[in-house]
């Protein structure tokens, strides 16, 4: 009985430590969300979406978009989670399309992590004077010497403080970058918006060549998100129109196993002495599992010399 609970425990410390040494190359895992992702055919069999609302002028081809606003003038679109997105750390992958058959355009689309959802307005779509999260795909330029358009920029809103569409938000524009060439793209047009909780938030854009990633930003001191925001997307056109299509949208949960000496996202400062820290640990838990089972196997063993001692005494 000793000999099997010792080999048991030995059994079982070697695999938990092989296990801890394979989570220590610190790689980012993933798992699936699947309350805001929303790929084709969109819609269950009663044409409503289980985790998304949409309104306004929006049109859903079960076979092809989520169409938030067409190329014709003064158009609103919104679609919008129906749950928050409650994870610490995360990505957004969204494959869309902007086009249209005119050569002047706009206004364009934006994502959005905020506290309220569901609200038309004048920001691409969506109510102004929001609390969270907007990326603007603006394909518009009003007055913003000096920055080529497509723009692609990030805002973080307080819920007081006003988008300005004239100055296309210089004033609130957190980071951003150009794209020129993200419409009418001949290949497939996404991004991927990675966020670490106080550590890391970046976008990313895929419009040159499929598969073929280009940094708009990033930044190690990301904005303060909500811990209740809900995700969402929108777009609007003005006297000049576009097609604004959303494709898909997959949401992950991310999350990293053992901190270790390699820079990943979601790791900071201190990871040598985690390790280290991790290690004693195990050590110490398997430490008192070998004691525990050893006093057990002792205690087993001791008590049936006794019984058969007890036995031979009797008779």
């Amino acid at each position: 009985m000793l000999l099997t609970s010792t080999l048991s425990a030995l059994w079982l410390a070697t695999f938990a430590w092989g296990a801890v040494q394979q989570d220590e190359d610190g790689t980012v895992k993933s798992i699936g969300l699947r309350t805001h992702t929303l790929v084709q055919p969109y819609l269950d069999s009663d044409m409503q979406s289980r985790w998304y609302d949409f309104g306004g002028d929006t049109i859903v081809r079960t076979d092809q978009y989520i169409r938030l606003t067409s190329d014709h003038p003064s158009q609103t679109g919104w679609l919008f989670s129906r749950v928050p997105l409650t994870a610490t750390n995360w990505e957004i992958e969204v494959e869309f399309k902007i086009h249209g058959k005119n050569q002047l355009y706009g206004d364009g689309f934006a994502m959005w992590l905020t506290r309220e959802r569901a609200k038309s307005g004048p920001v691409f779509g969506s109510a102004d004077r929001f609390e969270g999260l907007g990326i603007f795909f603006d394909t518009y330029k009003n007055n913003r010497p000096g920055v080529v358009f497509p723009y692609v920029m990030a805002m973080v809103g307080d819920g007081k403080t006003s988008y300005d569409k004239d100055t296309d938000g210089k004033a609130t524009e957190f980071a951003g970058c150009s794209a020129r060439g993200i419409r009418h793209a001949s290949n497939p047009t996404k991004f991927r918006l990675t966020y670490f909780q106080d550590k890391y938030l970046k976008l990313e854009l895929m419009y040159k060549s499929e598969d073929e990633w280009t940094l708009c930003f990033e930044t190690n001191e990301p904005p303060a998100i909500p811990q209740v925001a809900y995700l969402g997307f929108s777009a609007e056109t003005g006297e000049l129109s576009d097609n604004h299509d959303i494709i898909s949208i997959n949401a992950k949960n991310l999350y990293t196993t053992q901190p270790t000496g390699k820079p990943t996202p979601g790791s900071g400062r201190g990871k040598k002495a985690a390790i280290q820290e991790g290690g004693s640990s195990w050590t110490w838990f398997f430490f008192k599992i070998f004691l525990f089972c050893g006093v057990v196997g002792g205690s087993y063993v001791g008590y049936t010399a006794w019984r058969a001692n007890s036995k031979r005494h009797r008779y």
